[in-house]
């Protein structure tokens, strides 16, 4: 099932149209609220069995969301409350995040962490092309997969597909196997904290430049610690905020692109600003400037806080509900190799970047 956009309403509707689509939200919001209560449950259980929550809701609520997606696939009418949960309610939950960040953050952070999720970012597209196009796939379906792999995932693949002119079918597949991959790195980077020895600081810069998404770096990052959650949430901003450079560059590449296969290609497209720069982005910098000038207080920047946390889990519960594992063996061979590939050099590169940079 893919996460679809809630449309708004056409100007004319009337106030019944409007409450028509709220009602049609309700029971995906509903399951994913259940979701959402057995992982706290199930936290709180922990908690009070070994005194410390090794794993979080957040986590907890995808794995429930892919065990109940493996076991039943939600009907029409669950359709629409479990999109808008996995979209626009994680969208909610990055944008009041920006109200715990101070900006003086990236400032002290120093222009070469900066100038490095540059060329981190560089590298890795150069280098994922490279590996797709060794693995025999076309020209435009591997720039779809090293752009997902380097900036942030099925949000880039959208992004530039139509600026290549790529075919439906690419997308569709880059997207499927992307959504699935990216849960698994939600849930198996934090290995790498005893595998590598990582600091909290150093987690924190890991996941920022290698999970595809933001949302899912909240999910990657919150059960280690806020500081994690904090520089990875940063670091990732900057990553995302290359998705425009990225489609440029693109726009001017794409004329040259050889035919794939022979089929002709949709013409190549122009995006608006806020389709490369998603809202959520600018509200989480307008709440993180407000918090950076004084003008969020501590006192409401907790709660706000909690409940961006709370906003994720239901998010994460709509996110497993949206993978289907068995994607997999769907999405072909050379595909799995090639996103598998690229991901194994972008960690690469990452860790080496950290560790030359010497973040502690």
């Amino acid at each position: 099932m893919s996460v679809k956009s809630i449309t708004t309403a056409p100007s004319g509707a009337g106030p019944g149209a409007a409450s028509g689509r709220i009602t049609s939200l309700v029971p995906g919001l509903l399951v994913c609220l259940v979701l959402t209560a057995a992982a706290l449950g199930v936290q709180a259980l922990e908690e009070r069995a070994t005194g410390h929550p090794y794993v979080e809701a957040l986590v907890i609520a995808i794995l429930l969301g892919i065990a109940l997606r493996t076991l039943w696939s939600p009907g029409e009418r669950f359709r629409a409350g479990i999109a808008f949960s996995a979209k626009q309610v994680l969208e909610l939950a990055v944008t009041l995040l920006g109200a715990s960040i101070s900006l003086g953050a990236i400032v002290a952070s120093g222009t070469s962490l900066l100038v490095g999720i540059v060329a981190t970012v560089a590298l890795a597209i150069v280098a994922s092309y490279a590996i797709c196009r060794g693995l025999g796939l076309p020209p435009r379906m591997a720039i779809l997969v090293a752009c997902g792999n380097a900036i942030c995932g099925n949000s880039a693949i959208a992004a530039v597909a139509p600026v290549i002119g790529a075919d439906s079918k690419d997308v569709v597949a880059a997207i499927a196997f992307t959504a699935v991959l990216g849960v698994l790195m939600v849930l198996g980077l934090p290995l790498f904290i005893p595998l590598v020895g990582l600091s909290e600081h150093q987690y924190g810069t890991l996941a920022g430049l290698t999970v595809y998404a933001v949302p899912q770096v909240l999910a990657a990052t919150v059960p280690v610690g806020i500081l994690a959650t904090q520089v990875g949430t940063l670091v990732k901003l900057v990553r995302v905020l290359m998705l425009g450079p990225v489609v440029v560059a693109f726009s001017f590449i794409a004329p040259y692109l050889p035919a794939d296969g022979g089929s002709a290609k949709a013409r190549p497209g122009r995006l608006g600003f806020f389709k490369i720069v998603p809202w959520f982005i600018l509200g989480f910098l307008a709440l993180a400037t407000l918090r950076s000038a004084g003008l969020v207080p501590e006192a409401a920047s907790q709660p706000v806080t909690r409940l961006a946390s709370l906003l994720t889990v239901v998010s994460m519960a709509a996110l497993g509900l949206g993978v289907d594992v068995r994607v997999l063996a769907r999405v072909g061979g050379r595909v799995t190799l090639a996103v598998t590939g690229s991901l194994v050099v972008l960690l690469v590169v990452s860790l080496s970047l950290i560790w030359a940079l010497k973040i502690a």
